[in-house]
């Protein structure tokens, strides 16, 4: 390494943390799929962290969530021989 700012920059580990944004998903059941992403920390433990992804209502990728979902579900039960 050449450049003494990169070297000091490397060294510092200074990160931005990104706690939201968007996603593109591209699963061969549902469909493309764009979803908001947030990361929430616990209080009490920092390391306990929970991603939660949501679809804007009434958009594509909310009725693909729906039909992925519905999916998912028949084929459990299929799986587990219970009638859906």
């Amino acid at each position: 390494m050449q450049d003494a700012d990169f070297r000091r920059w490397w060294a510092s580990h200074d990160v931005a943390l990104r706690t939201g944004g968007t996603k593109l998903l591209h699963p061969p059941v549902a469909g493309d799929l764009t979803l908001d992403w947030e990361i929430l920390t616990s209080a009490t433990d920092p390391d306990q962290q929970l991603m939660v992804m949501t679809a804007e209502p009434g958009s594509p990728s909310h009725q693909a969530m729906s039909f992925f979902t519905s999916w998912t579900e028949a084929t459990r039960s299929e799986a587990s021989g219970r009638p859906s």
